[in-house]
């Protein structure tokens, strides 16, 4: 397992998951001989420690990749953006994404990580140390999707973080290519009861929160499982936030949408972000608005995510900064 150290006494947050290599079309059409594609790295938990890494946090990742040129890839380009590195190297392949632009404002992805590096995460990868040292411990709903070893993981990560008094958040992050409704919600609620605070669309928070409707009543549905905090993602409309029984409401922030891709993480990152750095939840709330403004903006899962310097560009009406 190969080891980058966290720079020491700062807060930081721990995530852990599988990255895929990305081969994403350049131009929209068929998949073809001749396709032009980008090659690229992605995954929920990634995204997210980018994402706060770029905005001045700490942020550690702990997976499996491959022990392959891919694998390779993505160390070196999470590395590159400033976030720790806790990684088995794996016989198995590094996963892999194929993403099509079947036109213009349609995307179709395609997911090879059946007996992957990925899939082969286990409870033992999980370092006590690591996780009991964090401010905060961010899980999604895809990791656990990967089958029984990984969703172990997660699960020994909540362990390790909840008898710590590690903040724990989840992002439900649900993807029907991975498993069905019924089986996130079996396998996400125990989760959820455990956690601090969630972050969730409307139709995932349906998953865990059956019957209920609105983002209002989505939230409380929530945060009367045991979460302390509930943010309901409503993209153009904004997000709606129960934290600590206060209610909170954040407008989007106007762009013309690119990409809708990874705007969720980028939302995500933006919150905790602010919440390592002690900020209150409008702040948080405002930042993560910027941040899945960003991202639907540019192409890509997190490369055009923003530095803290760059948040101020959104706030101006010209389409030129001078």
């Amino acid at each position: 397992m190969s080891v980058t150290a966290p720079p020491p006494g700062e807060p930081y947050l721990v995530t852990l998951g599988d990255v895929l290599a990305v081969m994403a079309a350049r131009d929209p059409g068929p998949f073809a001989l001749g396709t032009a594609l980008r090659l690229g790295i992605a995954g929920a938990e990634a995204n997210v420690a980018i994402g706060v890494s770029r905005l001045g946090g700490s942020a550690t990742w702990i997976g499996r990749v491959g022990d392959d040129e891919l694998g390779e890839l993505v160390l070196r380009e999470l590395r590159a953006e400033g976030v720790t590195t806790v990684a088995a190297r794996d016989a198995a392949p590094t996963s892999l994404l194929l993403k099509e632009r079947r036109t213009s404002s349609r995307s179709r992805t395609r997911y090879y990580r059946t007996h992957t590096a990925g899939a082969r995460l286990t409870a033992d990868d999980i370092p006590e140390h690591v996780v009991t040292g964090a401010a905060v411990l961010h899980i999604t709903g895809i990791t656990p999707a990967l089958g029984e070893g990984p969703a172990q993981a997660v699960t020994r990560a909540v362990d390790i973080a909840a008898d710590a008094g590690v903040t724990i958040s989840l992002d439900v992050n649900f993807r029907a290519l991975l498993w069905s409704e019924a089986e996130a919600r079996r396998a996400l609620l125990p989760l959820l009861r455990r956690s601090d605070l969630v972050f969730a669309g409307p139709h995932e928070a349906g998953l865990v929160v059956p019957g209920a409707e609105g983002p209002e009543e989505l939230a409380r549905g929530i945060c009367d499982l045991g979460p302390g905090g509930a943010v309901i993602k409503i993209g153009a409309d904004g997000a709606y936030a129960l934290l600590d029984g206060q209610p909170h409401r954040q407008p989007a922030v106007p762009v013309q949408v690119h990409d809708s891709v990874g705007a969720g993480d980028a939302f995500a990152a933006g919150y905790l972000a602010e919440l390592l750095a002690g900020e209150p939840p409008q702040r948080r709330l405002r930042t993560a608005a910027l941040l899945g403004a960003f991202a639907v903006s540019t192409a890509g899962d997190w490369e055009g995510l923003p530095r803290r310097s760059d948040l101020g560009l959104l706030d101006h009406h010209d389409d030129i900064v001078r």
